[in-house]
């Protein structure tokens, strides 16, 4: 088990995730996106971020799960990565921002070192409790990794 600090909390259908809040650095309101041609289909496009152009990806197409139309609860949430020796500012739709707040005794448990969690791309950090609730907590390094030429060439 170790520690987490504080995490934001988000939705997915009826999955909690949770990331620590120490990488956020704003949520925003949904907004236009401008597209950008052949670019994966995790990453939505650019958004304008206090005059910087940041890289927009789909939550729920990086965590594998099927589309779903925007609600009044989606929003945008602009966090930093650390992509070698650089951070770089990136963001991602969610479904649900939920809340700041702490796991259930501040505390995490890593997925066990067996066969079925050895997956090549895995993204997750552990899985935690909140209210009693399972939460997996998203490794945004790791979420990120595999955008990176396309981030920096946007």
């Amino acid at each position: 088990m170790s520690n987490v600090g504080a995490v934001l909390t988000l939705a997915c259908d009826d999955e909690l995730f949770a990331l620590p809040v120490e990488r956020v650095q704003e949520i925003l309101d949904l907004r236009p996106i401008t597209r950008l041609p052949n670019a994966p289909s995790q990453l939505l496009g650019m958004i304008d971020v206090r005059g910087n152009g940041v890289a927009v990806a789909d939550l729920r197409a990086l965590l594998g799960m099927s589309p779903t139309a925007d609600t009044e609860m989606s929003r945008i949430v602009v966090l930093w990565v650390q992509n070698g020796e650089d951070r770089t500012i990136v963001a991602f739709r969610a479904d649900r921002v939920i809340e700041v707040t702490a796991l259930d005794g501040d505390e995490m448990e890593p997925l066990p070192d067996a066969g079925l969690f050895n997956w090549r791309d895995r993204i997750i950090t552990g899985i935690g409790r909140r209210n009693g609730d399972l939460v997996t907590v998203l490794d945004m390094d790791r979420m990120f990794d595999g955008l990176a030429p396309e981030l920096s060439a946007a």
